[in-house]
């Protein structure tokens, strides 16, 4: 019996959240969307409207990182180094010219996604790390994997990729950093499964934004 597979009173935080995350992980890896992004079989529309949609995701988060920036336990997870709205807009720019901002609609799974940061992130410590920690190690991890291939796969060379660079920014070492902040956090169990149930959730949302993007797409 592992300890990872059966997570027990005393197990990490960290460990809590990997084990949890798992099986979304691999359901949001077998994106159809994602894997025609990957291997270039999609328009660079496609991959244009994908970044759409973050940005509104992106821009309801690191709204929610400017209000929960002195709560003593989510502020220990503001990081500015990894903010995405300015990568994201230089790279709208290129796809879609100065007046991107007129071009782009949130799609019903993303007015969805974004209404919950707003409901869960902005004012609770447990909603706000759990949006935090499912979007930007998902972009220090997957992200990094997707973003070399989609460089390869649409001939990017000094724009439109900027929201896979997280300038200066060592991704093992801020992964690294984030563990430990996950467990050092002074969280009771009762927080901490709050914690994690928020994170099903966002899995949950972004896997929705994937699949209706696959259906418009693929």
């Amino acid at each position: 019996m592992s300890f990872l597979a059966h997570p027990t009173q005393t197990a990490r935080l960290a460990d809590r959240l990997r084990e949890r995350t798992r099986e979304a992980n691999a359901r949001a890896q077998r994106s159809r969307f994602i894997d025609g992004l990957a291997q270039g079989r999609l328009p660079l529309a496609a991959y244009a409207e994908l970044a759409a949609q973050h940005w509104f995701i992106y821009e309801s988060l690191e709204l929610a990182s400017e209000a929960m920036a002195d709560d003593p336990v989510a502020g220990r997870f503001v990081f500015p180094e990894l903010f995405r709205l300015p990568s994201l807009e230089a790279d709208l720019t290129f796809m879609q010219g100065p007046m991107w901002h007129d071009r782009i609609v949130a799609l019903p799974t993303t007015g969805t996604y974004c209404t919950r940061i707003r409901e869960a992130a902005f004012d609770r410590a447990t909603g706000y790390v759990a949006h935090h920690a499912t979007r930007y190690l998902g972009d220090l991890a997957g992200g990094q994997w997707l973003g070399a291939k989609v460089v390869g796969a649409y001939l990017f060379r000094r724009e439109g990729y900027r929201f896979f660079v997280f300038e200066g920014v060592e991704p093992e070492r801020i992964r690294a950093r984030y563990r430990d902040l996950l467990n050092t956090t002074p969280w009771s169990r009762s927080e901490q499964d709050a914690f994690l149930d928020e994170v099903d959730a966002a899995f949950q949302l972004n896997i929705a934004v994937l699949a209706e993007l696959e259906s418009r797409w693929t």
